[in-house]
């Protein structure tokens, strides 16, 4: 008898040891992992609301979108919520690094509502990026801190895989002073550009032409009459007629009847090789009527 509850007793000790790993081991439980709440086993219970990890995480931002570790494409919309402090402004950064740490883009996000409290606030933001490959990456969205000091910086890493690009190409449209040796003004020429896909084709094909030809265009005679800095106030195309509202920099300090010309040409010529452009109203801060005067 004596033999028999020395066996029992074994026993139940290796029963309350399994039992016990178990339950250390987290197994039908929720386990925070990097910041966010990992689903290990099927636990019975609700996912935590509060958020996990160190101190700044917990405290301070919970990202709602992406998730950890997923796959990701651009452009990214990125959703959650922060306390107020980690904004200014209403703005606060987030940055994309690829497997090997290198900033491949760099965005913010913006605060929903009033940011002036200590209590969480909704934002979002979107992030757009180039990446050939698919490859691993982490996002880091940071405080925004003004004064600068170490000590008031914060951040939070999200783990994801960054999925490559899908590109489209458009062409722009420039002036070529080897193409058209005399330069008849009107006269422009296309060059290609592959850009992220964009239902916005349009507008980032002008996007592309306000920055100018690039140094391998420039040595084969490409040249822009537009000036730098020229910013795209708003771009709207209704039945067939594309509307463009430039600010004040388009017409800064251009005088000539043929720089006039050519800038023209090369705003219209961009936004006509689209279908859905038949007409160009080009205006500058709404003005039509006394614009690219020569």
């Amino acid at each position: 008898m004596r033999k028999i509850a020395f066996i029992l007793a074994i026993f139940l000790v290796l029963i309350l040891v399994i039992f016990g790993i178990k339950l250390l081991s987290g197994e039908d439980s929720w386990i925070c992992q990097n910041g966010q709440w990992i689903k290990h086993g099927n636990p019975s219970a609700l996912q935590p609301t509060t958020g996990c990890g160190n101190q700044t995480e917990q405290s301070d931002i919970i990202v709602t979108t992406p998730k950890q570790g997923q796959i990701i494409t651009s452009p990214l919309t990125l959703t959650g919520q922060a306390r107020g402090s980690w904004f200014f402004e209403a703005n606060a950064p987030v940055t994309l690094l690829d497997d090997q740490g290198k900033v491949i883009a760099q965005s913010r996000v913006e605060a929903i509502g009033k940011w002036m409290t200590t209590n969480f606030v909704a934002f979002q933001g979107q992030l757009e990026y180039s990446s050939n490959a698919t490859s691993s990456g982490t996002l880091i969205f940071n405080n925004d801190n003004p004064s600068g000091l170490p000590e008031k910086s914060k951040e939070f890493k999200l783990p994801v895989i960054i999925s490559p690009t899908v590109t489209m190409k458009v062409k722009v449209f420039f002036s070529n002073n080897k193409l058209d040796p005399q330069i008849t003004c009107y006269k422009v020429f296309p060059v290609e550009r592959e850009i992220p896909k964009t239902p916005a084709v349009a507008r980032a094909a002008l996007e592309e032409l306000l920055a100018g030809p690039t140094e391998q265009e420039k040595a084969q005679g490409y040249l822009t009459s537009i000036n730098p800095g020229v910013i795209i106030q708003k771009l709207e195309i209704i039945q067939g007629v594309a509307k463009v509202d430039f600010d004040e920099t388009l017409e800064k300090a251009v005088g000539g009847s043929c720089r006039v010309t050519a800038i023209r040409s090369q705003i219209e010529q961009t936004l006509e090789q689209f279908p859905t452009v038949e007409q160009e109203v080009i205006s500058i801060n709404g003005r039509t009527e006394d614009i690219l005067q020569p």
